[in-house]
């Protein structure tokens, strides 16, 4: 099972099971149990929009829960030809390390992109966190004034 997303909550999943009992051949297994946190990352997803003569940036903060600490060793993009991508260790809030990823758009013509970073960890729980990044780049229309 999967788990990846479900940080935090509970996950529950159910499949139907076929055996060759002649008295139960068929039944529904369901396993349910609470996933802990491994990491807060916000937000989850990377959205770069707007003009492409405008600096587009945005920054996501990831702060390792206090059970499960990590350091990132390393930042790889999957593409990077449209963004480029700078990692600061900080300090978060109320003496919490963490870190500060900030992801800036680099495409200079319209259209949409898409994009993978991946942070290779030290931890062995979760050696790799990926965040997904988007882009939409456009020209905005001028608007016409009607006499």
């Amino acid at each position: 099972m999967n788990t990846k997303g479900f940080g935090g909550r509970t996950l529950k999943k159910t499949i139907r099971v076929e055996t060759n009992d002649t008295r139960k051949p068929k039944f529904n297994l369901t396993v349910s149990g609470f996933v802990e946190k491994f990491v807060t990352i916000t937000p989850r997803r990377v959205r770069l929009a707007g003009e492409p003569q405008a600096p587009i940036k945005t920054s996501v903060s990831i702060i390792p829960e206090e059970k499960y600490p990590f350091k990132i060793l390393k930042v790889i993009a999957k593409n990077g030809k449209n963004i480029r991508q700078d990692l600061q260790e900080t300090d978060i809030s109320k003496g919490k390390k963490g870190y500060l990823l900030t992801v800036e758009n680099l495409k200079k013509e319209a259209g949409r992109y898409f994009d993978t970073i991946t942070l290779k960890t030290d931890s062995k729980i979760q050696p790799e966190i990926t965040i997904s990044v988007y882009g939409n780049i456009f020209v905005k229309k001028e608007s016409q004034t009607s006499n």
